[in-house]
C-alpha cells in the first residue's frame, strides 16, 4: 500500500530536473530534529521528535513502511497523533498506552512542493519492553504444600512466558537462594518476546520442613520481581521411643501400673501402639506439635499372668520401613488366688477318708497345716510344684479315720506365708453315715369310705440315721411322685403324699419306705383305701349300621365300672325311650357294669339324629353319657324352608338355592327352564354350586321366570320349581320434548319409564336452572302412575320455561334421566324503558346513528320499521337493518348512514310481531346536547362520617357524562362539591362528613356541551348522619333479588357491627376490582380499536347507560339498564353498543326504584346462552361470561380532556391513568372524530345543515 503522499513525492522528484525554477528561487525544506531510538516500558508514552526547517510540504510518519497520514489525530490509530507545531516545524509523534505492537521501525516524511523537494528522516526504532509475567511452577500448584522424604532429590521447573528482554528466574528456600539451577529461553508467544524456564535439582533435609521455595522472575522492566511460592513439607523418622514410669525390681499384683511412652520429634511425628508379649494392648496415643513429639500412656492392673511379661512400645511413621521399639520386663509378687480340698468328706463310721490340699500358683509359695475342729492333724505327704509366670503349687495330703462323734466337725486346709504375713484356707464338713431308728404313718381310719375326686393326705415319719433316711411312696409296686411334699425336725423326716382319690384307689395299697445308707435294710410301712366312684364309661353297639326308612333298629348299652352299681336311661331328641334292663356283672377297681337294650322304628327325620345312653350312679349324683347317630337311606326331600321365589338384580349374578336332603347324600341333580335342560356343554352363565344350587352369571331380564329342579339318588328321585323375579334399573322410553303451550295455558309434560321394581317415589323431576326454586314455588304439580310420571303446569307463565329433567330412580342403579324442554309461546314485547326512546347525533351529514330496538317473544319475532309513521324504505343506501337474537330475546338495529338534520330528525317507529300479536316503539333522533339531570336521588347506606348515594342517569345528550355531588349543612358559607369517581357511576360514598348532622345533598350530571340541572328539581335530599358513638347502619344499599326465606332478625349492636364491616369490605373491594376490570377491557380495546376505526363511529343513542345486574361466571345474569326515566332488560347489543358495567354488581338497589317495564312478572330473567345451541333462550343452558363477551364489548372513545382531573387522584393510589377507562361509560365523540364526507361514497352523504 502507497500513500498518495508518497506519490506526490516521487511526482516531484521526477519532475526536479526539468523544473529548473522549481526550487531554485526558495529555500530548500530540511530536518532541523530528527527522530532517535527510543526504548519504553509497555504502557508508558513514546515521543518521536521530527522538527522540519522551510517546511512546505505534507507531513506524515511512516511505520514499517506504512504512511499514517498527514493528520494530526492519526485515523485508524486512536493512540497516535501528531503535537507540536506546524508555524515551528514541529512534528513530533506521539504513542500513548505503547503495546508491543507498537514496537517497528518509524521515518518522518516531508513531501515535495513548488519550492523544495521530498525529505525523509532517518529510520529509527521505538522498542517496546515487556515485564515478564507470575512464573509458573510446572509440577505444582502455586501456594499449596507440597510433601517431600527427607534425603531424596527433587526437580522443579519454573516457566516465564511472554516477557521482553527474556526474564531472568532464581530459586530461594526460605531466605537462602539455591545455585543448583538450569536456565533456558525459547520463543514466545510472538516474535519479539521470550520464554523463560529454570530447572532447580534439589535434596531436602529436617530443617527445611515447612520453609518456602520460591521461584522469582525479573527483567530490567520489572520494578519488583514477579514470584510463585509453594510450602515444603519434608517427611523424616522420630527418634527411639522411651518408656518412663517403671523403676523397682518388682510390683505387686493387683497394683496399678502407668506406663508414659515419648517418642520425640519427626514429620509426621509418631504414631505409637503398646505390646504386651508381641500382643498389641493399646494403640491410643497423642501428639504435640509445640514440643514436637508423641506420647502415649498405658494403665495395666497388675494380675499374676504379668509375672515375667515384656511390655514394649513401638514408635512409626510412614518414613520408617519399621518400628523403633523400647521394652520392658515386668516382676510381679503374687499370693494363692484360692486353696481347694479335694476328695469325698463323707464316710461310713470307723471308715478312713483321704484327702488332697492344694493351692494355686503364688510367688513366693506358701506352706500348709490341716485342722479338724481345733485339733491339727498332722499332714501326710507334702509337695511344691512349679507354675506358670514363675509360680509355685503346693500340694498336702491326709487320710483320717472318722468315728459317729466327728459327724459335723469342720476340716480346714490352711495355706500361709509367716514372711509376707499371708494366710487363706478351704474347708469341708465331716460327714460320718449311720442306719435310720424308726418309722410310722399318720393316715384316715381304715373303714373310712371317699368319693373320687377328694383329696387325702397322708403322711409318713422317720427318725435317727446319717444321713437322714429317705422316705418314699409306693402304689401298689409304683412309685409315687405327684403331690409329695417332704419336710425334717431334727433328727425326724416326713414326706407327705396329697393324693386326689379316683376309681383307681378304690382298695389299692399306698406303701412308704425309709432308706439309709445303700447298706442297710429299709424300714416300711403301709395302709388301703375305699373309693366310691361313677361309672367310667358307657358303649353302644347296633345289630344294623345303615337301615332304610321304616325298618327296626336295636341298640345295645353298657356301662363302664362304677360302685355303687349305675342305672341306664334311653333318650332321642330330648325324649325318654322305653328301654330293656339287662342286668349288672362285675368290673375292675372293685365295681360293676350295667347293661340295658332299646328297639326302634325310623323315618327320614331320624337320618342324622343321636340316641343317648345314661349311666348314672344316684348314690354319687354322677353319671356317663354317650350316644349313636342313626344312618337312615331315603331318597330326595326339599326342605319346608327351600325359597320359591329368588330375586337378583339384572348383569349381576344370582344363586337358585337348594335346600335338598337325601341319604345316601350323592344327588344327582337335572335344572331346565322353560323346557330346556341347563348346565350342557357350551351354556358358560350356568353353574352347579355346592348343594345343588344353581348360579347365573350376567342375569338380563329374560331370564326370568320357573326354574325346575330334578333330584335323584339311589334311593328315589323328586323335583320342584324355583320363580327367578329380575330386578332392574329404569330406563327412560320416551319424553315429551319439547313440548309448546301458549302463555296462560296448560301443560304436560309425560315421562315413560321401563323398571323393576316401580315404587311409588320412582319419578323425581328438576328444573334445570341455577336460580335456587323448587317446583312447588312455581304452582307444578308432580303424578306418577306405575311407569308413567307426569309434570303438570296449570297456568304456564314464562317463568316457567325452561329445561326439565325426568329422573328415574327404583333404587337399582344406575337411575335414569332424559330432560324435556318447556317452550312458553307469547306475543311480542318490546323493552321500553325511558332511556331507550331517545338517540342523539350529529346532523352535520358526516356522522351515522343506530337506533336498537330489542323485544322478547315467541315464536321468533319480525320486525320493521317506520318514519313519521310512514313504513321506511329499506332500499335506500343509507339505511341499514341488522337483526339477531338470543333465545326468546330478539333485537332489530336500524343504522342511519349520513345523518342529516333536516331528513333525519325525526320519530322512527319500531314494530315487533310474531303470530301471537304485534308491539311498537317510537324512538326520536336528535342532535347532541347537555345531559339531562338525574333523577330517583336517594340514600342506601349512613353512618356518621359518610353516606352513601345512589341516582338514575339521565339522558347523556349524546355524549360521555359525568357526575358531580352537592352538598350543604348548617353553618357552612356554601355549597362543596364533589366529582364523582369513576365518572359514569350513579352510586358514590361521601365521606368525612361531621356525626349528627343534617346535610343537604344533590347531584347533577354534565358532558362536552355543558352540564345539567340538579337532580329532583335542585331540591335536594336531607339527611343526618349518625351519632359517634352509634354504629352505622345500613352500610351497604340492599340489592334487589328473589323473596328470601324468612330469618331471625340479628340484634342492633351484632347488625351495627356487620353492617360496619360489610361497609369498609365493599369501600376496599370498589377500588381493587374497578382497576382490575378496566385493565381487563383496555387489553381488548387493544385489539379492537383499529377495527372499529376504519368502520366509522355509530351512535346507539338508546342503549348508553350503566347495566344494573351482572354476576360473573357460569350463573344465570340479569342485566338491568339505567337510564335516564326508567330501566330496562338487556340481554345482548351489536356492533359498538354500550359496555355493561362490572361495578354494578356491587351496587344494591330496591325493587321500588325500578321502572314498571322491568319488574313486569311476566318477563323472566333471561339466561346468557347455552353451549348447545337452542332457538329459545329460556331453555338454553347457561353459559359463562367468558363466552357471552360480544354482548358486553363497546367502543371507547379518545380521552376526553377533562378524564385528567380524576387521573392524578388515580395514579395516587398507585394505578394507571387510563386504569379506570374500562369502568366508565363511554360514548360516541362530537363530530370532531367523525369521518368526512369525502371518505364516503357520493351515494351514502347526506344533506348538511
Amino acid at each position: 500500500m502507497v500513500h498518495w503522499g508518497l506519490a506526490v513525492l516521487l511526482t516531484c522528484f521526477l519532475l526536479d530536473p526539468i523544473d529548473e525554477g522549481c526550487h531554485a528561487e526558495n529555500l530548500q525544506q530540511a530536518f532541523r530534529v530528527e527522530p532517535e531510538n527510543i526504548t519504553i516500558h509497555e504502557g508508558e508514552t513514546a515521543l518521536l521528535r521530527c522538527e522540519v526547517d522551510n517546511h512546505s510540504g505534507i507531513v506524515q510518519w511512516a511505520k514499517d513502511g506504512l504512511l499514517l497520514g498527514p493528520n494530526w489525530n492519526i485515523p485508524r490509530f486512536p493512540r497516535y497523533s501528531m503535537v507540536g507545531d506546524s508555524n515551528k516545524g514541529t512534528y513530533n509523534l506521539q504513542v500513548t498506552r505503547s503495546q508491543l505492537e507498537d514496537d517497528a521501525w518509524y521515518e518522518c516524511q516531508v513531501g515535495p512542493s513548488e519550492k523544495s523537494g521530498g525529505i525523509i528522516s532517518r529510520s529509527v526504532l521505538l522498542t517496546v519492553l515487556i515485564p515478564p509475567k507470575k512464573p509458573l511452577i510446572m509440577e505444582y500448584q502455586a501456594n499449596s504444600t507440597v510433601t517431600w522424604v527427607a534425603g531424596m532429590e527433587y526437580t522443579v521447573h519454573c516457566q516465564v512466558k511472554d516477557a521482553r528482554p527474556p526474564a531472568e528466574i532464581t530459586f530461594r528456600k526460605g531466605d537462602n537462594e539455591v545455585t543448583d539451577v538450569t536456565s533456558s529461553i525459547q520463543p514466545g508467544s510472538s516474535d519479539k518476546l521470550f520464554n523463560t524456564e529454570a530447572m532447580l535439582r534439589i535434596t531436602p533435609q529436617n530443617s527445611d520442613n515447612r520453609q518456602k521455595l520460591r521461584c522469582r522472575a525479573s527483567n530490567p522492566v520489572a520494578l519488583i520481581p514477579t514470584v510463585v511460592s509453594f510450602i515444603m513439607n519434608i517427611l523424616f523418622p522420630p527418634q527411639p521411643p522411651v518408656i518412663e514410669g517403671y523403676s523397682g525390681p518388682a510390683v505387686k499384683a493387683k497394683d496399678k501400673l502407668k506406663l508414659t511412652c515419648i517418642s520425640l520429634s519427626g514429620n509426621p511425628l509418631a504414631t505409637l501402639q503398646w505390646l504386651k508379649n508381641d500382643e498389641v494392648i493399646s494403640t491410643n496415643w497423642e501428639t504435640d506439635d509445640t514440643g514436637q513429639l508423641s506420647r502415649s500412656s498405658l494403665t495395666l492392673s497388675i494380675t499374676a499372668e504379668d509375672n515375667m511379661a515384656t511390655i514394649s512400645c513401638q514408635a512409626l511413621n510412614q518414613v520408617l520401613p519399621l518400628p523403633l521399639q523400647a521394652s520392658i520386663t515386668l516382676h510381679v509378687v503374687f499370693l494363692p488366688e484360692q486353696v481347694k480340698i479335694i476328695g469325698s468328706s463323707s464316710t461310713e463310721e470307723n471308715k478312713e477318708i483321704s484327702l488332697s490340699c492344694s493351692t494355686s500358683p503364688s510367688n513366693p509359695p506358701v506352706l500348709v497345716r490341716w485342722w479338724l475342729g481345733w485339733r491339727e492333724l498332722n499332714a501326710t505327704e507334702v509337695t511344691v510344684l512349679e507354675a506358670t509366670h514363675g509360680g509355685m503349687i503346693t500340694v498336702s495330703n491326709l487320710t483320717y479315720t472318722a468315728h459317729r462323734e466327728d459327724n459335723g466337725l469342720s476340716l480346714i486346709c490352711e495355706a500361709f506365708n509367716e514372711a509376707i504375713l499371708y494366710a487363706k484356707s478351704a474347708t469341708v464338713t465331716l460327714r460320718v453315715q449311720y442306719p435310720p431308728q424308726k418309722i410310722w404313718m399318720d393316715v384316715p381310719p381304715p373303714e373310712t369310705c371317699f368319693r373320687a375326686g377328694t383329696e387325702v393326705k397322708l403322711t409318713c415319719f422317720a427318725s435317727g440315721g446319717n444321713p437322714l433316711p429317705r422316705l418314699e411312696w409306693f402304689k401298689e409296686t409304683k412309685i409315687v411322685r405327684d403331690g409329695i411334699t417332704p419336710g425334717s425336725s431334727g433328727n425326724i423326716v416326713s414326706k407327705e403324699l396329697l393324693l386326689t382319690t379316683t376309681a383307681s384307689d378304690n382298695m389299692a395299697t399306698y406303701r412308704c419306705t425309709a432308706t439309709g445308707s445303700s447298706r442297710t435294710s429299709a424300714l416300711t410301712a403301709k395302709t388301703r383305701l375305699h373309693v366310691q366312684f361313677a361309672p367310667l364309661s358307657a358303649e353302644i353297639t347296633v345289630t344294623a349300621k345303615e337301615v332304610k326308612r321304616g325298618q327296626s333298629v336295636t341298640l345295645h348299652c353298657k356301662s363302664g365300672s362304677s360302685s355303687p352299681p349305675a342305672s341306664l336311661t334311653w333318650l332321642k331328641d330330648g325324649k325318654k325311650l322305653n328301654a330293656t334292663d339287662l342286668g349288672q356283672k362285675k368290673a375292675e377297681y372293685g365295681g360293676f357294669s350295667t347293661s340295658g337294650k332299646v328297639t326302634l322304628v325310623v323315618s327320614s327325620a331320624d337320618h342324622g339324629m343321636r340316641v343317648e345312653c345314661h349311666a348314672y350312679s344316684s348314690v354319687l349324683s354322677e353319671g356317663v353319657n354317650t350316644f349313636y347317630q342313626l344312618t337312615v337311606l331315603f331318597s330326595p326331600e326339599f326342605s319346608s324352608e327351600q325359597p320359591l321365589v329368588v330375586q337378583a338384580v339384572e348383569h349381576g349374578a344370582v344363586r337358585l338355592p337348594l335346600l335338598v336332603s337325601a341319604s345316601p347324600p350323592v344327588i344327582t341333580y337335572h335344572w331346565s327352564f322353560l323346557g330346556e335342560v341347563l348346565l350342557t356343554e357350551g351354556a358358560p352363565r350356568y353353574h352347579l354350586r355346592d348343594g345343588g344350587s344353581l348360579e347365573i352369571w350376567n342375569v338380563t331380564r329374560a331370564d326370568a321366570g320357573k326354574y325346575k329342579i330334578y333330584c335323584e339318588n339311589p334311593e328315589g328321585h323328586n323335583e320342584t320349581a324355583i320363580l327367578l323375579d329380575v330386578q332392574y334399573s329404569p330406563s327412560i322410553r320416551s319424553i315429551g320434548d319439547p313440548t309448546y303451550v301458549d302463555l296462560g295455558g296448560a301443560a304436560e309434560i309425560v315421562c315413560e319409564a321401563d323398571a323393576n321394581p316401580t315404587p311409588t317415589t320412582m319419578f323425581q323431576w328438576r328444573w334445570l336452572s341455577d336460580l335456587e326454586r323448587s317446583l312447588e314455588e312455581l304452582g307444578i304439580e308432580l303424578r306418577s302412575e306405575g311407569l308413567v310420571g307426569r309434570l303438570r303446569i296449570q297456568e304456564s307463565q314464562r317463568a316457567h320455561a325452561g329445561l326439565y329433567e325426568c329422573q328415574v330412580d327404583n333404587g337399582i342403579s344406575p337411575a335414569a334421566r332424559s330432560s324435556a324442554r318447556l317452550i312458553v309461546r307469547f306475543p311480542p314485547e318490546i323493552i321500553k324503558g325511558p332511556g331507550l326512546r331517545k338517540v342523539a347525533a350529529s346532523g352535520d351529514g358526516r356522522s351515522r346513528a343506530a337506533l336498537q330496538c330489542r323485544a322478547q317473544g315467541v315464536p321468533n319475532i319480525r320486525f320493521s320499521w317506520a318514519k313519521n309513521g310512514v313504513s321506511l324504505d329499506l332500499q335506500s343506501p343509507r339505511y341499514t337493518v341488522l337483526s339477531e337474537y338470543e333465545g326468546s330475546l330478539h333485537t332489530s338495529t336500524l343504522t342511519i348512514a349520513n345523518v342529516s338534520a333536516v331528513l333525519d330528525y325525526a320519530t322512527f317507529t319500531c314494530i315487533a310481531s310474531n303470530e301471537l300479536g304485534t308491539d311498537t316503539l317510537d324512538i326520536q333522533l336528535l342532535s347532541t346536547s347537555r345531559p339531562d339531570p338525574p333523577t330517583g336521588l336517594k340514600v342506601v347506606g349512613v353512618a356518621h362520617n359518610w353516606l352513601a348515594l345512589e341516582w338514575t342517569p339521565g339522558f347523556d345528550g349524546g355524549l360521555q357524562q359525568s357526575f358531580r355531588v352537592r352538598y350543604h349543612w348548617p353553618g357552612a358559607p356554601s355549597f362543596r362539591y364533589v366529582d364523582v369517581f369513576p365518572p359514569q357511576f350513579p352510586v358514590f360514598t361521601l365521606t368525612g362528613l361531621r356525626p349528627n348532622t343534617l346535610y343537604n345533598v344533590s347531584v347533577n350530571a354534565r358532558n362536552a356541551l355543558g352540564e345539567s340541572d340538579f337532580a329532583d328539581g335542585g331540591a335536594g335530599l336531607s339527611i343526618a348522619t349518625a351519632e359517634s358513638e352509634e354504629e352505622p347502619v345500613d352500610r351497604e344499599p340492599k340489592t334487589p333479588s328473589a323473596p328470601a326465606p324468612e330469618s331471625p332478625l340479628l340484634s342492633l349492636p351484632l347488625a351495627g357491627l356487620l353492617s360496619t364491616l360489610g361497609g369498609l369490605l365493599l369501600v376496599s373491594n370498589l377500588s381493587f376490582l374497578g382497576c382490575l376490570l378496566c385493565r381487563r377491557r383496555v387489553r381488548a380495546l387493544n385489539v379492537e380499536g383499529t377495527q372499529e376505526a376504519a368502520k366509522g363511529k355509530v351512535r346507539f343513542g338508546n342503549n348508553y347507560t350503566v347495566s344494573k345486574w351482572l354476576k360473573l361466571g357460569a350463573q344465570p345474569t340479569q342485566l338491568e339498564e339505567r337510564s335516564s326515566e326508567g330501566s330496562s332488560p338487556k340481554t345482548s347489543s351489536t356492533g359498538s353498543g354500550a359496555t355493561a358495567q362490572v361495578w354494578s354488581q356491587l351496587r344494591r338497589h330496591t325493587e321500588s326504584e325500578t321502572d314498571a317495564s322491568v319488574t313486569d312478572p311476566n318477563i323472566p330473567p333471561t339466561w346468557l346462552g347455552s353451549p348447545e345451541h337452542h332457538e329459545y333462550e329460556e331453555v338454553g343452558v347457561p353459559r359463562r361470561y367468558e363466552e357471552m363477551r360480544p354482548l358486553y364489548e363497546s367502543w371507547y372513545p379518545k380521552e376526553e380532556p377533562w378524564l385528567q382531573e380524576y387521573a392524578g387522584a388515580y395514579q395516587r393510589n398507585g394505578r394507571l391513568a387510563d386504569g379506570y377507562v374500562e369502568t366508565m361509560q363511554i360514548y360516541d365523540p362530537v363530530a370532531d372524530f367523525l369521518p368526512l364526507d369525502g371518505e364516503l361514497p357520493f351515494e351514502q352523504q347526506g344533506e348538511l345543515v
